[in-house]
């Protein structure tokens, strides 16, 4: 495992500890969207310090005004539909279901974004491989979450 795998893989813990954390917030404070408020809140807070240490080259007035407009707000919006939806569902279906059911989602756009290479990331084909790979996923996520 190359050191970019093994720091997905802890990133991926890390989202799982804190959806059950927030999860639980937003439970003990009867709402899901005060839990998000909160996590984003302390998510600023953190982010904003590590700017302040660790950038150092700043993009220009020029740079900034080139960026198009929906990619200031569009993740932020998603995020936090996302995030909400989260730590409304894990209460409801476990962390595990929640968790196998939006990796599956994940995934399943990811393949479609680099066959079509869209949002500019690198374009990789779908093959037979990656389609086995999706029909396996999609056969873990009916076993986790089966009674059975």
């Amino acid at each position: 495992m190359n050191i970019f795998a093994l720091l997905a893989f802890l990133a991926g813990t890390t989202i799982a500890v804190q959806m059950a954390m927030n999860a639980q917030l937003g439970s003990a404070l009867k709402s899901p969207m005060l839990a998000s408020v909160c996590a984003f809140f302390s998510a600023v807070v953190v982010t904003a310090l590590a700017v302040v240490f660790t950038v150092r080259d700043y993009p220009s007035i020029n740079t900034v005004k080139t960026v198009p407009v929906y990619l200031w707000f569009t993740g932020g919006l998603l995020s936090a539909l996302a995030i909400s939806m989260f730590y409304y569902l894990i209460p409801r279906m476990g962390l595990g279901a929640m968790i196998s059911f939006a990796l599956s989602g994940q995934l399943l756009v990811a393949v479609l974004c680099g066959h079509f290479g869209w949002f500019d990331v690198p374009q990789k084909p779908v093959n037979f491989p990656k389609l086995m790979g999706v029909a396996a996923l999609i056969s873990g996520v009916v076993l986790i979450n089966s009674e059975h």
